[in-house]
Formats: C-alpha cells, sequence, structure tokens
C-alpha cells in the first residue's frame, strides 16, 4: 500500500523596493520561506542572478535536500545493521549549467534554454566506532542512495564519494 506524504511551505518575496518589478535591476530576490511550528528561512537568488550571497538560494536547498535525505537514509541502514557512526561531515557540490535566457527578439539559437543541474556529489567524511565493518559501511551508501526520496525525484546523476574511518 503506498502512503502519501504532503509538504507545505508559504513563500513569500520581501524584495519589492517601492516600485515591484518595473524592471530588471528595481527588485530584491529576496524571500522567506515558512513552514508552520519551523524556524523561517531567509533566501534569495544565487549572487550570479543579483541576489543576497548571505541567504539561502534554491540552488544550496537542493544540494543540501539530497544531502540531508541520503544522510538519513545512511544512518537509519547503518543503525539497522549494526554499524556505529560516531559522526558524519558531508562536503556536497552540485553543478548547474546556466541556461540561456530569452531577451527582446533576439534569433539566438539556444535563447530561453532553462539551466539545469547536471549533477550533485556528495563526499560523506564518516567516522565509524572501533572494528565496525568499513566494507559494510560503504555498501551501504549504494542502498540509501537507491531510498533517498530527494535523489529518486531527480532527473540527473547523484554520486556519493564517501571516506570512512575508524575513531
Amino acid at each position: 500500500m503506498s502512503r502519501r506524504h504532503q509538504y507545505s511551505v508559504e513563500l513569500e518575496w520581501t524584495g519589492n523596493r517601492g516600485d515591484g518589478t518595473r524592471h530588471y535591476t528595481a527588485y530584491e530576490r529576496d524571500f522567506v520561506a515558512r513552514v508552520s511550528g519551523k524556524p523561517s528561512l531567509e533566501g534569495s537568488a544565487d549572487p550570479a542572478f543579483r541576489g543576497d550571497a548571505s541567504r539561502w538560494n534554491p540552488e544550496d536547498m537542493l544540494v543540501a535536500s539530497v544531502s540531508a535525505c541520503h544522510k538519513l537514509w545512511y544512518l537509519h541502514l547503518c543503525a539497522e545493521a549494526g554499524i556505529r557512526v560516531m559522526s558524519y561531515h558531508d562536503h556536497a557540490e552540485g553543478t548547474m549549467q546556466e541556461g540561456t535566457p530569452a531577451v527582446g527578439n533576439s534569433q539566438a539559437e539556444n535563447e530561453g534554454e532553462a539551466g539545469r543541474f547536471t549533477s550533485i556529489v556528495l563526499r560523506p567524511e564518516i567516522t565509524l566506532a572501533a572494528g565496525d565493518d568499513i566494507a559494510l559501511a560503504h555498501e551501504l551508501h549504494h542502498r540509501a542512495h537507491a531510498l533517498c526520496f530527494i535523489a529518486n525525484s531527480l532527473n540527473f546523476p547523484v554520486s556519493c564519494e564517501a571516506v570512512i574511518t575508524h575513531q
């Protein structure tokens, strides 16, 4: 039996400087994302797209979501297998190929193409309790990847380059 889960997020644009979107440079890209009962998240566009570098951007959030989902499944699988993870620190990196925005009536060949992520690489550094099975710990990353809801929803590859050591 399949179960459904719904996720509700309220997103409010907070970047109106007074003239709205009168022109491309007239507004900030800032927003606040809210989920009931949780701290608000302040976001913006990536600085390359006129955003505020001090705020989370959608690209950051996508990479963080993949990393967090993989980690949660991995810890679950390790607990079930008797592998004691003592620390887990990921250095995840996503690569996005920028598209070409449509501008006026230009006839550029690729104009108006959307950008897209082409890959995410997870690079977790994991410390196991002394004596635990490092080979099995590596294998569990493949299972965690197969179970990760977020990675299963993407149309580009996610890979994992784990480094696992003992205490």
